[in-house]
């Protein structure tokens, strides 16, 4: 069977990242597309162990470089276990973060730069890249402010997966500008969606899209 398509969905927590890619999925299947969603940390047995880790609150004292370390050994794992095997199969696989969140989280948040991500990015993942990335830019304050509201309720239900919201505004606005550094870097493979439209409206926009690069 032919070579699937590899799409990617990118953004800062609370920018709807997450929703999309549910009804992009959703879509896919009504037009009969074989689709393998995951996520990134997770979609493994290993990788859900190591996204418990990375993502507890209770998680102290990780140094940035073994916090890259762990997001690479999530990400072999993944391809190996999932990524690749879809795409060998046909599919259209779907993938919550990929890389790019690790450029952005590692090389901008906690300031380790792009070139470490990048030399690890082809020594571990063998340079898979995307065929796609959907990067979502809505407001900054507004999406932050939405991915605090949605970890607080998360963790009154018992679920603890706020590591990162502890983080300050500065650190996100380093997230959020290399967000915009990789998007205006590779053009070619991201589409940024910015600004605050309905979800259904930027449905339509993510399906103008895939439609366009899955006939190509």
């Amino acid at each position: 069977m032919g070579q699937g398509f590899f799409l990617t969905f990118e953004g800062l927590d609370g920018s709807g990242k997450s929703t999309q890619l549910r009804k992009l999925a959703a879509w896919l299947e009504s037009r009969n597309h074989q689709i393998t969603v995951t996520r990134q940390p997770g979609g493994t047995r290993i990788g859900d162990r190591i996204r418990q880790l990375l993502l507890d609150s209770r998680t102290e004292n990780l140094a940035a470089r073994a916090e890259l370390g762990l997001m690479f050994s999530d990400r072999a794992q993944a391809i190996a276990e999932v990524i690749s095997p879809a795409l060998a199969e046909g599919h259209v696989v779907l993938c919550d973060r990929y890389t790019d969140s690790t450029e952005a989280y590692q090389g901008g948040g906690r300031q380790l730069g792009s070139e470490i991500v990048l030399k690890l990015h082809e020594a571990i993942c063998g340079g898979l890249q995307p065929d796609l990335t959907i990067l979502l830019l809505p407001d900054f304050d507004a999406s932050l402010a939405r991915a605090r509201r949605r970890n607080d309720r998360t963790k009154k239900s018992g679920k603890d997966e706020n590591r990162f919201e502890q983080e300050d505004e500065a650190f996100y606005g380093r997230v959020y500008d290399k967000y915009r550094e990789i998007a205006a870097r590779d053009t070619s493979r991201v589409i940024a969606i910015e600004g605050d439209a309905r979800i259904e409206e930027i449905h339509q926009s993510i399906v103008k899209v895939v439609e366009e690069h899955l006939r190509r």
